[in-house]
């Protein structure tokens, strides 16, 4: 008994690819257009006026506030990027090549915050880092202070911490699974070749590994860089102010959409830009 035509196995998996990805357009590519669109729109009287209008870009270059928001958020991002690879590239290195036994238990254990709610681990931080917190409750226990310091928490260096400690496992997730691709082989060349560890390092390793470099920063910079929770939870006056709250409070609070969505946009087409940078550096340094 032969199946019907139409439930044919090139049938099906053609079904099965296009599902997919009508779901992820639905999700994803109408959005974007929604919000791209919006973003031409007008408040006049509070009321929200379709029409194609650049004023919403036109304010978002011309005021002082927005390019200085999203100039103080990309700061912040690279503070974070930076202790995040700091923190991870040597974890990712000891997993691939100095951890034998229980490696993957390991491994486990740096992803597992993962599993964690995130509103859990940012308020994690600021209990660590409050004035009556953790923290300043072991500084005085070692008499290293005589009262509680008031400056851990709700600051930019807060911020960092907080993002740091959520994103390093984003950024050593790909470091270690290109540190682990790379054939022993060429190190034990570098070796017999009588290049000591460093050498071997920076003229094999490194180089090899660049790609999980590069993904993990561009995953630490994009994540910390949307962030809304920890900003809101652990900054100040100006940490508080990063673009994801600027975007937020025009969508929730000031009720202008479209300057919003204007904003929006611009912080997409950036993404969008490091990531063919990202993707076009690492296409170059596989030519070479």
């Amino acid at each position: 008994m032969t199946s019907a035509p139409w439930l044919s196995r090139r049938r099906l998996l053609r079904i099965g690819a296009v599902l997919p990805l009508g779901w992820a357009a639905l999700l994803l590519l109408v959005p974007y257009a929604l919000l791209l669109v919006q973003s031409f729109w007008r408040v006049e009287g509070g009321v929200l006026t379709p029409g194609f209008s650049l004023d919403n870009y036109r304010r978002l270059v011309g005021t002082s506030l927005y390019p200085r928001t999203i100039l103080y958020s990309a700061v912040t991002a690279l503070w974070v990027t930076g202790f995040a690879l700091l923190l991870a590239y040597p974890l990712a290195y000891l997993l691939a090549f100095k951890v034998r036994r229980h490696r993957d238990l390991l491994y486990f254990a740096v992803i597992i915050p993962l599993w964690v709610s995130y509103v859990v681990r940012a308020y994690a931080w600021k209990i660590i880092l409050g004035q009556h917190g953790i923290l300043n409750g072991l500084l005085l226990s070692l008499g290293l202070i005589h009262e509680p310091l008031s400056v851990l928490l709700y600051s930019r260096a807060a911020v960092v911490v907080a993002l740091t400690h959520i994103y390093t496992p984003f950024a050593l997730m790909p470091i270690f699974a290109v540190l682990e691709a790379i054939p022993p082989s060429l190190r034990e060349a570098s070796h017999d070749l009588y290049a000591g560890g460093w050498r071997t390092f920076w003229h094999v390793t490194l180089p090899l590994s660049l790609p999980g470099v590069l993904a993990g920063a561009t995953f630490a910079f994009v994540l910390s860089m949307g962030d809304f929770l920890a900003p809101q939870l652990l900054g100040g006056s100006d940490s508080a102010l990063m673009v994801s709250n600027l975007v937020w409070s025009l969508f929730g609070v000031a009720y202008n959409w479209p300057l919003g969505a204007a904003i929006a946009v611009v912080m997409l087409g950036l993404t969008l830009g490091l990531l063919t940078l990202t993707g076009a550096v690492e296409r170059g340094g596989r030519t070479r």
